[in-house]
C-alpha cells in the first residue's frame, strides 16, 4: 500500500498565456475558484499599462476585484479585455 498521497495537477495549466490558461480551465458550471494562473495574468497585463493590482487583495476584497476589472475595462487592450471577461464570473 502506497502511504503517498496521490498527486494532482493543479492550477498547471502548461499556458503560454493567460488566455490559453482561461481556455484550458473550461466552463464546467458555475466557477467556484478563480485559477490563479489566470490572475497572475490580469496583475502582469495591467501592470504593463502601469497598474499595479495585488492579488492577494483581489480574492480578499470582491469590491476591490470589480473595481480593478473595471479599470481594465477602460484600457485599450484585446488580450485583456478577454482575460477581465473571464475574471468578472469570479467576482459578480
Amino acid at each position: 500500500m502506497d502511504s503517498q498521497p496521490a498527486r494532482s495537477d493543479f492550477g498547471n495549466y502548461g499556458a503560454a498565456s493567460p488566455l490559453a490558461a482561461a481556455a484550458a480551465f473550461g466552463d464546467e458550471g458555475q466557477p467556484r475558484y478563480c485559477p490563479t494562473d489566470l490572475l497572475g495574468g490580469f496583475a502582469l497585463l495591467m501592470a504593463g499599462h502601469g497598474r499595479c493590482v495585488h492579488i492577494d487583495v483581489m480574492l480578499g476584497d470582491p469590491a476591490y476585484a470589480r473595481w480593478q476589472l473595471a479599470c481594465a475595462r477602460e484600457l485599450d487592450d484585446g488580450e485583456l479585455a478577454a482575460v477581465t471577461e473571464r475574471l468578472a464570473a469570479y467576482f459578480a
